[in-house]
């Protein structure tokens, strides 16, 4: 530390020692020996350069300086309070980004989590719009597809298994497609065109080229919800389709397995709450990542 610069720990042992009158009662409250605070407080009046406190026989007394300076210092403790709550608040509360229908999976461990970490708060954040780890928009991310940033770390969980659904409703209508190579004459729910690079959008695109397509969406809830009203055949992931008794699939083999990667950035594991709930996601997943996959028995 350069001459005369104040370090901001010895207003702590300042401040100890206005609190207790003595050299001895404040060694006792902030728990080192006298001859440390004595130390501290010579250190503080040295990088101020006037002094702060006169020593006697009686203990110890403000200068009027001293006495002008104490209500600062309380200042700064409530500051370095308030800081140290509000990191320990955001600390607790951890962002996890899941994919569209993958939410229910979490929310099931909440309460598990909760009775392991009472101060964890989990905030879930379901969408297809990757989230920005990098601008802290969250702290985790179950994501698929492949991690391009280098400066994100990318740990494997398992693949998610998509497949193509009809409505019984809709099938009873149009019937089921001859050739699942050519959906030509059928009404189609797509993939938004952001999501081009999907690889179910990939499987599907080249195969819808002379079909209706009747709606497009980024979201699999909504994609989901339009197969189960018939609007048409869908392209979706076998943990959100397979499950549901009135849809029927129409391929027995998933169309595509992109690989579902738990990612963050490198530093979050230094909190022990992250730490939590990601072994809490691999959990999950692990014990999931057959129906995740789609080789789970489905209703064909």
């Amino acid at each position: 530390m350069a001459d005369n610069e104040l370090d901001w720990d010895d207003l702590r042992f300042f401040l100890g020692a206005a609190r207790a009158g003595t050299l001895a009662g404040a060694s006792r409250a902030l728990e080192v020996e006298h001859t440390t605070v004595g130390r501290r407080l010579s250190s503080l009046e040295a990088a101020l350069g006037a002094p702060l406190m006169l020593r006697g026989p009686d203990g110890l007394t403000l200068t009027p300086l001293g006495q002008a300076a104490l209500p600062l210092v309380e200042q700064v403790e409530q500051a370095v309070g308030a800081v140290r709550e509000f990191v320990s608040a955001r600390r607790a509360r951890v962002r996890l980004a899941v994919p569209s229908g993958f939410a229910a999976l979490f929310t099931a461990r909440v309460a598990e989590l909760q009775r392991e970490h009472p101060k964890l708060s989990l905030e879930l954040v379901s969408g297809a719009r990757p989230v920005d780890l990098k601008q802290g928009e969250a702290d985790l991310a179950v994501r698929v597809g492949a991690i391009a940033d280098k400066d994100l770390v990318a740990r494997k969980l398992c693949e998610s298994g998509w497949a193509l659904y009809a409505a019984d409703t809709y099938l009873a209508r149009r019937g089921a497609p001859r050739d699942l190579e050519d959906l030509a004459g059928h009404d189609v729910i797509g993939l938004d065109p952001s999501l081009a690079r999907v690889p179910a959008a990939q499987w599907l695109e080249p195969r819808i080229a002379n079909a209706n397509v009747v709606l497009r969406s980024r979201e699999v809830t909504d994609m989901l919800a339009a197969a189960l009203s018939g609007v048409g055949l869908c392209a979706l992931p076998c943990m959100v389709a397979d499950v549901e008794p009135t849809l029927v699939r129409l391929t027995k083999e998933p169309i595509a397995r992109p690989v579902i990667s738990l990612v963050y950035r490198r530093e979050m594991k230094r909190s022990q709450e992250v730490r939590a709930v990601m072994r809490m996601v691999i959990e999950v997943m692990r014990e999931n990542a057959e129906r995740i996959a789609g080789t789970r028995a489905a209703r064909t």
